[in-house]
């Protein structure tokens, strides 16, 4: 059986990355596994029993945990995984990890001590998180709050990620390389919704707001007390500028420069998904 031929397992595969990943690898000609609780077979990170079925016939991986691999247990499990991906005979994992996390960084050496050729993406915070997460609503109501100051992001567009994840599975020139993926330039949170109100013609703010505020807000939506730490760990750790110098990742995964953050946002308006019908 040659390279094409054999599936690929793309997890997450519903999720920002790998939607875009199973995408394009589809549209190229290449089998896909789609690794998510919904598909068949299923695959579930919380039941290793769903693990088996999806590794059968697999000679490659894309790994994106969920929800994150800040959260207590992650390491374990991703070790747990790749030890039982390269017993089932895979051969190639690529790795979504998160810049500035010393859990990720963690989860990186899992990989790259696997025995088995491996792509590591670190990448800072997504552009989509502003049109395809949970900035999205309050950017369409108006005011983004969060527990964050004025610290600069070099945010960066999963479209390049996508890109780079797609080459790693099918070529071999990305063989145990380690890109730290960031967009061209680092903006602030106030930069990058001032940046979304100019195109989109609308008035909407940013807001920073104390952690201990924002954990009530969270709160009182129910939301679930790991859920909760994650996302102040995440916005009071990460996001405390110690990733706001630009990387070169992604000019070296593909010998062009990363995609900036208003051609993003140019593309994204176009779209209308920043519209406020009301």
């Amino acid at each position: 059986m040659n390279a094409k031929q054999e599936p690929l397992l793309i997890l997450g595969a519903t999720g920002k990355t790998g939607r875009r990943i199973t995408q394009q690898l589809e549209a190229a000609g290449f089998p896909v596994r789609r690794g998510s609780r919904r598909a068949i077979p299923p695959f579930d990170w919380e039941d290793q029993s769903t693990w088996q079925a999806a590794f059968d016939g697999i000679r490659a991986v894309y790994i994106s945990y969920q929800p994150d691999l800040a959260v207590p247990g992650a390491l374990e499990t991703v070790q747990a995984f790749t030890d039982q991906a390269v017993k089932s005979g895979v051969s190639k994992l690529v790795l979504l990890s998160g810049r500035g996390e010393v859990e990720a960084e963690q989860a990186e050496r899992v990989v790259q001590n696997s025995g088995v050729d491996w792509t590591i993406l670190r990448a800072s915070w997504f552009f989509q998180n502003f049109s395809e997460a949970h900035f999205l609503e309050p950017i369409i109501q108006g005011e983004l709050a969060l527990p964050v100051g004025n610290i600069a992001e070099p945010f960066v567009d999963v479209e390049d990620i996508t890109e780079i994840a797609v080459e790693a599975l099918t070529q071999p020139r990305h063989s145990r390389q380690l890109y730290e993926l960031t967009g061209p330039r680092a903006l602030t949170f106030v930069e990058a919704v001032d940046d979304i109100a100019r195109e989109t013609k609308r008035d909407i703010g940013f807001v920073a707001v104390p952690p201990d505020a924002y954990r009530q807000a969270l709160e009182q939506q129910q939301l679930p007390v790991q859920l909760i730490d994650l996302v102040l760990y995440l916005f009071t750790t990460v996001l405390d500028g110690r990733n706001t110098p630009v990387a070169d990742g992604v000019q070296r995964a593909l010998g062009r420069p990363a995609r900036d953050f208003t051609d993003y946002v140019r593309r994204t308006a176009a779209t209308g998904v920043w519209a406020n019908e009301g």
